[in-house]
């Protein structure tokens, strides 16, 4: 079971005699371990661990503490997260805690492993616990030493205790005093007479430095939503340890920072995330810009090129295909009568028609690329005639001249007829249409190699002058000529109603009001017909040209695609897409979008300490605990009392915010008597000392007569750890 860990191993664990006591801070946020009488830990690392697979071997490994977060990308994390041993700091994850044992005496110099230590930790071991440990947690614990690891001893104390003791030595606190310890989950405050702890005094509170960290995350998270990748746990305790502090009144702090000023400026801080700036696109310069126009010119004279090669294939086709019709019609005319069909079927032609009908088609087809102008109108017809008095015989024949049968066949070619020459009609229209869109896109090209830019905008003109009219016709056809407000709800049926339209409800309704006035004598009158004419013309001149517009933007709007490759079309609003009335601006990220403020968030995460209820715990504060705490004390002396609150002592990692000491102070003068004496001080390291006060307890000579070995262990059994007490005065 390897180990993932930044931390070196100790090489002097043999040197040390067995007598030589190990000490244990076994705190819920760090793990500190080393030999007693020392100043320092040895070994210091996060209590927590965490188990993932190798993503190629399928191994699994155990991180214990702090780790190289470039290792993870090898391990999958997703369904091993960091677990504590530690609930509300009580040790209850026994399985975590061993393997936090196993990497402390690891790392310590011991050889062993979980599965089996060959060599057993052959030294009495001091290891802290919080202030009325239950008994279950610390038999567990008791039975985890013994059995597993084989210790010689074990004894227990509080740690904020012997942080107590080790200041009182260096004259920070006195015997008689408060100690207050905000951890990491929990907070205690421990009364003191003459250098011992007064368990029944105690006070504690479920809030800590963890709760604190949570809520800056929060309040951070919800802030930059998204920059919420980079509030990690461990970058937000940094934040917090580095930026925040305890306003001596929160809420003229807050109202401070609520209406702004040089002040709170000053008390803002700011973290600056990673940001590169976006490169500086620098103009063209003119040489590059008659690059570009030579480039485009020599492209489009390719194009031109290509164009004309193609239209002098296709008219050589065409005058070959044309030349054969004709030399086809030629050969037809010589041949008799009764060979006519033998020789069309080698043709492929059903009849002569046809292959006329084919060279007019090939005919206009050939003229059409040639440019040439349209043949005269009389030639046309006079073809028409002859094509037609061959192929429908029957239509100029008077009707008393046709036997039945002969009469059913003349209205079959008359429908026949109507019918082709209407799809010839039709045909010449999209002919027509087709050769002034070619003539108008020629003219197009030709303006716009004259002059570029200003061909350009004006295409651009014409386009928004077009968009602009369909858009108010659309507008006015809608509202009935309310064009100042919205399209859509808060319109009656009359003001959805074009001018037509209004028009003939006009006339209906003086229709209806001159008839109500006596007898009704509509109709009598020829001129009260012409009431029904009025209604039936169509007098909606919204509508003219309409389609012309609508087509004339769209040719528009795709020649602009064509020359310009920024323009972009208006869509036009559909049911499900409503009007877009503005594009939405999106400017470039700066170095402030990258900036994370840390204003009022300063000082109301570290707040909870006072007031639990921000963070919805139902607790008392810091201040409030001492007199709690003094209030539970068996004696009622009041110089006690005053002994105590002149010497009220801080310790933990919460206790190094700034200005805690000063907030404490005037909390507690809150609540004691006027003119009682009130000092409050903090510990030398509120981290350390806690370690430093159980090393030189365990480097003290009668040390051994604290502890019980592993001989009581096996006799007395668990029950006796209830009675069992550490005296913390030697």
């Amino acid at each position: 079971m390897p180990f993932i860990s930044k931390i070196q191993r100790q090489t002097d664990y043999n040197r040390f005699p067995p007598s030589t006591p190990i000490v244990i801070d076994n705190g819920a946020s760090y793990f500190r371990i080393g030999w007693a009488g020392e100043t320092e830990p040895r070994v210091i690392f996060r209590n927590i661990v965490q188990r993932p697979r190798h993503k190629s071997t399928g191994e699994t490994v155990t991180i214990v503490g702090d780790h190289d977060p470039a290792l993870l990308k090898y391990f999958d994390c997703t369904r091993s997260g960091p677990r504590s041993a530690f609930d509300s700091n009580v040790v209850f994850q026994f399985e975590i805690m061993e393997y936090i044992l196993d990497f402390a005496f690891d790392r310590l110099g011991a050889n062993g492993s979980r599965v089996h230590w060959p060599e057993q930790i052959d030294h009495p071991i001091l290891i802290t616990e919080c202030v009325c440990n239950p008994v279950y947690s610390r038999s567990k614990m008791a039975e985890l030493l013994f059995e597993t690891y084989g210790v010689r001893s074990v004894a227990f104390g509080v740690d904020a205790v012997f942080s107590y003791k080790y200041n009182q030595l260096h004259g920070i606190c006195e015997k008689d005093g408060l100690a207050i310890c905000p951890g990491f989950t929990t907070t205690h405050v421990i009364p003191f007479v003459d250098g011992e702890p007064v368990y029944k005094g105690c006070c504690r509170t479920n809030i800590g430095g963890y709760h604190i960290t949570d809520y800056l995350k929060q309040l951070l998270s919800l802030k930059y939503p998204h920059h919420m990748a980079r509030f990690t746990w461990e970058k937000v305790e940094d934040l917090k340890m580095e930026h925040c502090y305890i306003a001596p009144d929160y809420a003229l702090e807050a109202q401070l920072f609520q209406k702004g000023g040089k002040e709170a400026e000053d008390k803002t801080r700011c973290w600056q995330l990673p940001w590169v700036p976006l490169p500086t696109e620098e103009p063209p310069s003119e040489e590059e810009i008659a690059r570009k126009a030579a480039i485009r010119e020599r492209q489009g004279q390719r194009l031109r090129e290509m164009a004309e090669a193609k239209r002098s294939s296709r008219i050589n086709e065409l005058e070959n295909q044309l030349h054969g019709l004709e030399f086809l019609l030629q050969q037809l005319g010589q041949v008799q009568e009764e060979d006519i069909p033998s020789f069309l079927s080698e043709t492929g032609y059903a009849s002569k028609q046809e292959i006329e009908l084919t060279l007019t088609k090939v005919t206009q087809s050939l003229r059409k690329a040639k440019g040439e102008p349209k043949p005269e109108q009389a030639e046309n017809e006079e073809k028409a005639d002859s094509c037609t008095s061959d192929k429908y015989p029957l239509i100029n024949v008077p009707d008393n001249m046709l036997t039945p049968d002969q009469l059913k066949e003349k209205k079959r070619q008359i429908f026949l007829k109507t019918t082709t020459e209407g799809r010839q009609r039709a045909k010449q229209k999209c002919v027509e249409e087709e050769l002034e869109r070619e003539r108008k896109t020629q003219q197009d090209e030709e303006r716009r190699l004259e002059n570029p830019q200003l061909y350009l905008e004006q295409m651009h003109t014409k386009y928004k002058e077009l968009y602009e009219k369909i858009e108010l016709r659309k507008r006015l056809k809608t509202n009935g000529g309310h064009t100042n407000g919205s399209n859509s709800g808060g319109v009656g049926r009359g003001e959805r109603l074009n001018a037509a339209q209004r028009e003939r409800m006009r006339l209906l309704t003086t229709a209806a009001f001159d008839r109500g006035k006596g007898e009704d004598t509509f109709g009598a009158k020829d001129e009260d017909w012409q009431l029904y004419k009025l209604m039936g013309k169509d007098n909606d001149d919204d509508d003219d040209g309409a389609d012309e517009d609508e087509a004339e933007l769209a040719r528009v709007s795709s020649r602009l695609q064509e020359i310009d490759s920024t323009f972009v079309p208006k869509l036009e609003p559909t049911a499900s897409q409503p009007t877009i009335t503005e594009v939405p601006h999106v400017r470039p990220l700066t170095k402030e979008d990258f900036q994370i403020v840390l204003g009022v968030e300063r000082f109301r995460c570290p707040e909870i300490l006072f007031h639990p209820n921000l963070v919805g715990i139902d607790q008392v504060g810091l201040d409030e605990m001492t007199g709690v705490s003094i209030r539970r004390l068996p004696s009622k002396d009041k110089a006690l009392e005053n002994r105590l609150t002149s010497s009220v002592f801080m310790t933990g990692g919460c206790s190094l915010f700034p200005g805690i000491n000063e907030r404490l102070e005037a909390g507690i003068r809150m609540l004691r008597p006027c003119g009682s004496p009130i000092k409050v001080a903090r510990a030398l390291d509120p981290v350390l000392d806690a370690w430093r006060g159980a090393s030189l307890y365990a480097a003290n000579s009668r040390f051994h007569q604290q502890t019980f070995s592993r001989a009581d262990y096996y006799e007395k059994g668990e029950d006796w750890l209830r009675r069992y007490q550490v005296r913390y005065t030697l």
